[in-house]
């Protein structure tokens, strides 16, 4: 399963939004500059982060974007679903997510009516695995892992800060 940068740059942007605190709005152009991403292209990310009520925008001379809510309240699966549209793990499967949160795997190859596909077991497990390591992720632990090895945006790095850690 592969996900766009979409959704690469959306988890970039929502880690550097968040690092900042609910009292620091930051700009777009501060994180294109630090993450070295597209201004055009973190535009169009964010207008799809806002409208699903994850970050706010304040105007004015030190406005920016901060989150709509707390990290620890986000979690990776409704990220990438908003940015992605679906978590089904190949292009022939639709993932029919009901109102309710209960979603299935549907093969597109017939009418999954009782027979279903040869591998869909194994996809639907895929699916499943990914999509709960997701919902078990929050912002906030993504956040302080970050936080552990860089600075935040606009501010120097210390001489080995990008040396990763395992974690």
């Amino acid at each position: 399963m592969f996900f766009t940068t979409k959704a690469e740059y959306g988890v970039r942007l929502l880690i550097e939004i968040g690092r900042q605190g609910q009292d620091h709005p930051i700009s777009l152009k501060v994180i294109a500059d630090t993450e070295n991403l597209p201004l055009a292209y973190l535009e169009r990310i964010v207008a799809l982060l806002k409208r699903a009520g994850l970050v706010q925008s304040t105007r004015g001379a030190h406005g920016g974007y901060v989150l709509a809510r707390k990290p620890e309240e986000i979690r990776m699966d409704e990220v990438v679903l908003v940015l992605e549209g679906s978590l089904a793990p190949m292009e022939c499967f639709v993932d029919d997510r009901a109102e309710d949160g209960s979603g299935r795997v549907l093969c597109s190859h017939h009418d999954d009516s009782g027979r279903g596909c040869a591998t869909k077991l194994l996809w639907t497990r895929v699916q499943v695995g990914v999509t709960n390591t997701l919902a078990q992720t929050s912002l906030a632990e993504l956040i302080d892992f970050q936080t552990r090895q860089l600075p935040r945006a606009g501010e120097r790095a210390a001489p080995d800060a990008r040396t990763p850690t395992h974690a």
